[in-house]
């Protein structure tokens, strides 16, 4: 091969020398990169401002003219900057010199002005301390001032009213008896207690006086006013001459007496509170003057050794307080009442006097009821006495149901705890008497249809109106908790008496079809029927709303947060668990009741399930078709087993236990007749004919489409008379088709199962062939 030619390598070595700078700057840039030479950033530049296009290189020039322009303004930059930051620095240390000296100067003032203030404090502390004295002594002056004052201003209005019933002039001393009664309302938070006392002691004084001076008239116009009124007041033909003067006296009286009420309040407050009895506010004045002639009469006939003060006749100072009220009820309306509304007081007489009243009585129960704890029949009788005098009281006399009546009496925890233990020995006693009598299960409406759906013997009619008292004894009651109990009460005997159904069952379970047994079915639905009512009656709401906010684990059991969420939303009932035990011991029976009848009907019933169903002549043959010979026997017991239930059992037992025997009756006949017997063409007809003109007619009496209750019975005999032409297409849909329902629905089957239906077509002997 021939040397190159010396163009060729001039040639080749300015392309190298073109080539080299930039080879060699890649090599030191890689070399310097691992050795700290040019940073990344200068390596960068020259990519993208030169590359590795040789023609590129011409920018060179230009490149290094921009950065040396650069590079010369930035110097100028910071020649510029450096030459005038130690002017600002000096300016700033100046500025912070001057600062310094100042503040200097302040601190020193300030040490000035604090010496000399300390020492003016110490020059003035004398003073003061003088000061302060003076203004103790101002204090205490002003103090004493105030003092004499008050007992300046109560000797002036003891005087005054001393110098006003020296005068006879009554209104002033009433009035100055107000006065001195709101000075002592104003002194109440005020730790002068001598003061108060005093004051308190001089206001009972003049009260008492005036008040009995006040009273004294008062009593006085009553008896000519025919106060108090022991018998009812008759109406007189003509009023008497100075009716206008007494009724001016009376209003008179009336106005001055209230004006004295504050007063007549506040010496109240101290007296004490009577034990037993809930705490109420103080009587008008009028009213308490009123009353006293009936107190008076009150305690001589029922207190002491007096015959009528009688344990066992509670009822006698009961009523008498009563008839009292009914007795003035007219006066306090007609004569008092305006008198009260024209002062402003807002009090209704009525009402003032029937609690006055109530006080006697209170008293007189809260003294007999603990005396009455170990006699049993005086207790009760005291209970309903107590009860109907609330009753009458709250009815007849219209007393308001916002004010205590006489019931808290019996709210004593000695006194309740007795009561529950009383009603509890008093109902299981009953309950024995009732389960024992004679007629203890028979209905004593069993002749009259109309009220007699139910059927329920006398013991569970007896029972449950026998708890209907209870309810209606504690409902009355102003205590929730108290009414809880006797709830719970009323719960534990209908439990008790469930368990006794149960054993009389037991006893009764051998001759299920007897008349006794039927009752016993007939008393766990009444029972049942009216606890359901009762869950939603009003009063027992109330009372479970009341038993889950006061959380009675007693009477609902340990529930969880759902069944305490039910109760509270009202969607259960405090009835539910007894319900659930007289429903079970309902179903279980009435099963029992079914199975003895389906015992009876089976055992009738086993000649036409060996009837000869593959022989039977055609109905072509028969003139006209008639009910099965063999069939008579269990068409018979069947029409008098429904008879004789429909008779002992209530309508609600009777229609559960009519379908129920249905639909048992259904299986027994599609699987012991049915399914156990072939079919020619006579065969399935009569069978047909026996079940839809003479089985369902049974059932018809009590339902309008009774062959709905046999559809197992209804659906076979239709596959059964199928003509063959259809039975032959039928058998082939089910054995071809994967899902033949349509086909079956088009005949009416909606029960039985394609396999069934295959069942039963190969049931049928007439078949082409055979």
């Amino acid at each position: 091969m021939a040397a190159p030619s010396a163009e060729q390598q001039n040639g080749q070595s300015d392309e190298s020398d073109l080539q080299s700078p930039i080879s060699i700057k890649y090599e030191d840039s890689e070399t310097e990169s691992g050795e700290g030479a040019l940073p990344d950033y200068v390596v960068e530049l020259i990519e993208k401002e030169i590359g590795v296009d040789l023609k590129s290189l011409k920018k060179v020039s230009a490149l290094l003219e921009k950065l040396t322009a650069e590079n010369k303004l930035l110097e100028e930059q910071v020649l510029t900057v450096s030459s005038s930051v130690p002017l600002r620095v000096s300016a700033a240390l100046s500025a912070a010199e001057e600062s310094r000296v100042s503040l200097e100067g302040l601190l020193q003032r300030e040490r000035v002005l604090s010496n000399t203030l300390i020492q003016h404090l110490q020059g003035a502390q004398p003073w003061a301390d003088s000061l302060g004295r003076t203004l103790e002594q101002l204090d205490n002056t002003e103090k004493h001032m105030k003092y004499l004052q008050c007992l300046s201003r109560i000797e002036e209005l003891s005087d005054s009213i001393q110098q006003c019933l020296i005068t006879n002039s009554i209104w002033e001393a009433v009035v100055a008896v107000g006065s001195m009664a709101s000075l002592d309302v104003g002194l109440k938070q005020s730790g002068c207690s001598h003061l108060q006392a005093f004051l308190r002691e001089t206001l009972c004084f003049w009260h008492k006086i005036i008040k009995d001076r006040l009273a004294g008239d008062f009593e006085e116009l009553l008896i000519q006013l025919h106060w108090p009124f022991i018998s009812p007041p008759t109406q007189s033909l003509s009023p008497p001459a100075n009716a206008q003067e007494l009724h001016s006296q009376l209003e008179l009286l009336v106005a001055q007496l209230l004006s004295l009420q504050t007063s007549d309040d506040l010496i109240s407050e101290t007296s004490v509170s009577r034990v037993g009895l809930p705490p109420t506010t103080p009587l008008s004045l009028p009213v308490q003057i009123m009353l006293l002639p009936l107190s008076k009469r009150f305690r001589y006939h029922f207190t002491g050794n007096r015959q009528t003060n009688s344990l066992n006749k509670p009822e006698w100072f009961l009523t008498q307080v009563l008839m009292w009220m009914g007795n003035s009820s007219n006066f306090m309306e007609e004569k008092i009442q305006p008198i009260l509304d024209r002062n402003g007081a807002n009090v209704n007489a009525k009402v003032e006097l029937c609690r006055g009243l109530l006080t006697l009585a209170q008293e007189k129960l809260a003294l007999d009821a603990p005396r009455l704890l170990y006699d049993d029949s005086l207790f009760c009788h005291l209970v309903d006495e107590i009860l109907q005098f609330e009753r009458e009281l709250r009815t007849t006399h219209s007393y308001p149901s916002t004010l205590p009546g006489v019931l808290h009496v019996l709210l004593e925890e000695v006194v309740l705890q007795k009561w529950l233990t009383v009603e509890r020995k008093m109902a299981i006693e009953k309950v024995d008497a009732m389960l024992s009598a004679e007629g203890a299960w028979s209905s004593q409406y069993k002749d009259i249809s109309d009220m007699d759906e139910l059927k329920a013997p006398d013991c569970a009619e007896t029972f449950m109106t026998l708890l209907l008292v209870i309810t209606d004894r504690y409902r009355a009651l102003p205590c929730p908790r108290a009414q809880l109990r006797f709830l719970a009460l009323q719960r534990e005997l209908v439990d008790d008496f469930r368990i006794r159904l149960t054993q009389v069952m037991k006893e009764e379970s051998r001759n299920p079809l007897g008349s006794r047994y039927c009752a016993i079915l007939n008393a766990a639905n009444y029972i049942s029927t009216v606890l359901g009512d009762w869950g939603d009656n009003v009063f027992f709401l109330q009372l479970q709303q009341s038993a889950v906010a006061l959380g009675e684990e007693e009477l609902l059991g340990p529930l969880g947060v759902t069944e305490s969420g039910r109760l509270a939303s009202l969607e259960g009932s405090l009835f539910e668990g007894l319900l659930g035990l007289l429903e079970r011991l309902r179903g279980d029976m009435l099963g029992r009741l079914l199975e003895a009848v389906m015992r009876d009907v089976q055992k009738k019933a086993q000649p036409y399930c060996r009837d000869r169903w593959l022989s039977l002549p055609s109905q072509c043959d028969q003139a006209t078709m008639s009910l099965s010979s063999l069939a008579c026997p269990l068409m018979l017991c069947l029409r008098d087993h429904l008879l004789q239930l429909q008779q002992m059992l209530c309508l609600p037992l009777f229609q559960m236990g009519w379908q129920d025997l249905a639909e048992r009756l259904d299986l027994f006949l599609y699987q012991n007749v049915i399914l156990y017997n072939h079919f020619n063409e006579g065969g399935a007809a009569q069978l047909q004919f026996d079940m839809t003109r003479n089985l369902f007619p049974l059932f018809g009496h009590y339902c309008k489409r009774p062959e709905n209750f046999f559809k197992h019975v209804k659906e076979a005999c239709v596959i059964l008379c199928l003509n063959v032409g259809s039975a032959l297409l039928l058998r082939d849909v089910l054995r071809q088709q994967p899902s033949p329902t349509s086909a079956l629905n088009e005949l009416g089957v909606y029960r039985l199962a394609p396999c069934d239906v295959l069942i039963l077509l190969n049931l049928r002997a007439s078949w082409p062939g055979k």
